[in-house]
């Protein structure tokens, strides 16, 4: 197994320690989660960048990648309806995580019509705002006077998210309607193979 796929992996391992951080009593478990989850959002990066780099793009790290993204931002986030249910709705993360797997599901459809539903901007700027609202919302009650931030940065993740799963129905719908290809087909070792640097969840 290549560097990038145990990257990959590595990026599922941390999740059940970032739960249980989350969700256990201690001092200073804000500091310690968020860097749990900064360490595994930095291996979303990481693991593209060298995947394409050293030309080590194969089937299991684009099956891995996308599943490691959404299981990573989905446990978070239902960490955080936990750990602080004032701040975070229980409805606004069923929504975020609602249009994860509708879009996953979307892709995998164009995939078996040989399409590729290439990601746009509103895909990538999701991926940084929800990578920021998670982070705010972990550290809120240390954020003394900003802690209004971190309510605010949810509710522009759930926003930016919607937003960029709308577009990805729109242009396939486009692409049902006309039947017109919805980008050229992924060539091995470019970006549009690996889903993680376009759209990570």
């Amino acid at each position: 197994m290549n560097l990038p796929n145990l990257l990959t992996l590595f990026r599922i391992l941390l999740v059940p320690f970032l739960v249980v951080v989350l969700l256990t009593k201690f001092d200073g478990k804000e500091f310690v989660g968020l860097s749990l989850f900064l360490v595994a959002a930095a291996t979303d990066v990481l693991d593209g960048y060298l995947a394409r780099r050293r030309r080590q793009i194969t089937r299991l790290g684009k099956l891995l990648d996308p599943a490691a993204d959404k299981i990573l931002m989905s446990a978070a986030y239902i960490s955080l309806v936990e750990m602080n249910p004032a701040v975070v709705p229980a409805w606004m993360v069923v929504a975020i995580i609602a249009r994860e797997f509708a879009v996953s599901a979307l892709r995998s459809f164009a995939a078996s019509e040989g399409q590729v539903v290439a990601a746009g901007w509103s895909g990538k700027v999701k991926t940084v705002v929800q990578v920021i609202s998670i982070s705010l919302v972990i550290l809120h009650e240390k954020l003394g006077e900003f802690s209004h931030l971190a309510p605010l940065s949810l509710w522009l993740a759930l926003a930016v998210t919607l937003y960029s799963g709308a577009e990805y129905f729109v242009r396939f719908g486009k692409w049902i309607l006309r039947r017109e290809p919805l980008a050229e087909p992924a060539v091995v070792g470019t970006p549009a193979e690996r889903p993680s640097e376009a759209d990570s969840l």
